[in-house]
């Protein structure tokens, strides 16, 4: 038997988000930095799992890539790409090395001008660099990397020897700029400093209870975060997108989580507005709005009918209400919402 719920219509779409038909403005151009993007679209982050044992993309890989260059979207958001082996979500995540670096630019290049061929313009290709923290699972079993315990996501606690120490946590910028400039080698516009979704940027952003440099403050918790984001700036060509997908909101209650208004399901984007603004003064010039955990709680940016006790479009406001948010506080910077399409066949019941 289907566990198909049929889905419960609350009532008209709330005035906070605007419905048209006229998809024009997606096709205009927008610049980000020093770069012009052909029209409005963008392909999000999304792993395929199928790179090579040394991280090199693989021939499905491939595949996927050269069929979104034919789709003609302006943004190309290239999948996560660990910075060390030991961050690799799985044994077939890519990660880009010295050794495969010609590979991945060959990716790039046959990208930028399949599009070109087939749609008369080279899209912005920006490659996503990652550590995986507690989802790694390099050797394709769990070899969790956390910066502190956190119940809300642990069936049983992780062991304290997988925290990891500040004296690894310092060794990462150096990664994150080595790892930025193999993808300025390949050809890539810029590089995405992950921080959503739980990996390790994204869990040191709620370590209030962690001790030392990288827990507690907002100063701390942002260290790593920012120092590489600098990093990356300052070492790069101008020419070179930084950017980052980071949660604005992780859907837990404090000390678990950023964005924690006391209010379940109803975000404070305080802080989300501060990394916003920091991360323009330090050089980011595109941001990538996302939420929550798909491990754990993936209904705070997608629509669900069994979930939670929402009507499905509020977790669609709840993302344009943080893409408002960072916006207003980085107004030089271009920024992407992610989840607004998931409403899917739900929007017909709104309009």
């Amino acid at each position: 038997m289907s566990s198909y719920k049929k889905p419960v219509v609350y009532s008209d779409l709330p005035e906070s988000i605007k419905y048209t038909k006229d998809l024009s403005p997606l096709a205009l151009p927008c610049v980000i930095g020093r770069k012009t993007v052909s029209n409005r679209i963008c392909y999000q982050p999304m792993e395929g799992c199928d790179g090579t044992a040394d991280g090199a993309p693989g021939e499905l890989t491939e595949r996927r890539y050269l069929r979104f260059a034919r789709g003609g979207a302006g943004l190309i958001w290239f999948e996560a790409t660990a910075i060390v082996n030991e961050g690799r979500a799985n044994p077939r995540q890519l990660y880009i090395t010295d050794d495969n670096v010609d590979k991945f630019a060959r990716l790039v290049e046959q990208i930028k001008s399949t599009c070109l061929k087939e749609n008369g313009y080279e899209p912005v290709v920006v490659c996503q660099l990652t550590h995986s923290g507690r989802w790694s699972k390099p050797n394709g079993y769990p070899e969790p990397m956390i910066t502190y315990n956190k119940p809300v996501m642990e069936k049983t606690p992780i062991p304290a020897e997988c925290i990891v120490e500040d004296g690894y946590l310092d060794s990462l910028v150096e990664k994150y700029v080595k790892s930025a400039e193999l993808c300025a080698r390949a050809g890539f516009d810029g590089a995405d400093i992950k921080a959503c979704h739980g990996y390790l940027l994204s869990e040191l952003l709620n370590s209030y209870t962690r001790d030392g440099k990288y827990g507690g403050s907002y100063e701390n918790r942002t260290r790593l975060f920012f120092d590489a984001v600098s990093a990356v700036y300052e070492t790069c060509c101008k020419d070179f997108i930084v950017s980052s997908r980071f949660n604005a909101y992780d859907g837990y209650p404090y000390p678990y989580g950023i964005g924690d208004s006391g209010i379940p399901g109803v975000p404070d984007f305080t802080e989300a507005a501060m990394i916003a603004a920091d991360l323009e003064k330090r050089g980011a010039s595109l941001l990538n709005v996302t939420m929550g955990c798909p491990y754990t709680n993936h209904e705070v940016n997608r629509p669900t009918v069994s979930a939670v006790d929402e009507p499905p479009y509020r977790s669609i406001e709840r993302m344009i209400e943080g893409a408002r948010a960072v916006s207003k506080a980085a107004p030089t910077t271009s920024v992407i919402v992610s989840g607004i399409s998931y409403l899917g066949a739900w929007l017909q019941m709104y309009v």
